[in-house]
């Protein structure tokens, strides 16, 4: 990848302020690519530079999002913290009505500083954000665009996909 990733978060933020309506028109431009070659793009630009970004010296999205937890999730969690599954569920998580668990807290009870204090045993959704890996980009991409300001990965994997995809800005 020849372009210079960004992950100054000040930067990335007022980025992401300037181009609101680029990447509503952005999004537009992709809801009429919608291919399976889509997929395969922004899959290889993820893997790329989420190799070259690291999360630990961000964890915005540790400080920022509801985290939803799997039972095997908690279950491990507990486990790694050597306590029952009933005592972890209830110091870090709720259960909201239909029955799914979310931790309790914003941030995250786990974050310390940037740093997620059980990394190796962090849950589904820590792991797989920003969900960039996943098929259905296009569908996905107005909630990924929620988070183009917050997460570095994100912002940088939009704006190569506008590159990648041919997108040319109304105002270029």
């Amino acid at each position: 990848m020849n372009r210079k990733l960004e992950k100054d978060r000040e930067i990335i933020a007022a980025a992401g302020n300037d181009r609101m309506e680029e990447n509503d028109d952005f999004l537009a431009f992709m809801k009429q690519k919608e291919d399976a070659n889509t997929d395969v793009v922004i899959h290889a630009l993820q893997a790329e530079i989420a190799d070259a970004i690291d999360c630990t010296a961000c964890g915005a999205c540790c400080q920022s999002l509801v985290i939803n937890v799997t039972l095997p999730d908690a279950t491990d969690l507990a486990k790694h913290l050597n306590e029952s599954l009933p005592a972890f569920k209830e110091k870090y998580l709720e259960e909201s009505q239909q029955g799914h668990l979310v931790v309790d807290a914003i941030p995250c009870h786990f974050l310390s500083g940037k740093v997620c204090t059980v990394y190796n045993h962090r849950f589904t959704e820590c792991r797989e954000f920003p969900h960039l890996h996943k098929p259905g980009f296009i569908a996905r991409l107005p909630f990924t665009l929620m988070y183009y300001t917050m997460c570095p990965i994100i912002y940088n994997v939009v704006e190569a996909a506008k590159d990648s995809f041919g997108y040319h800005s109304k105002e270029s």
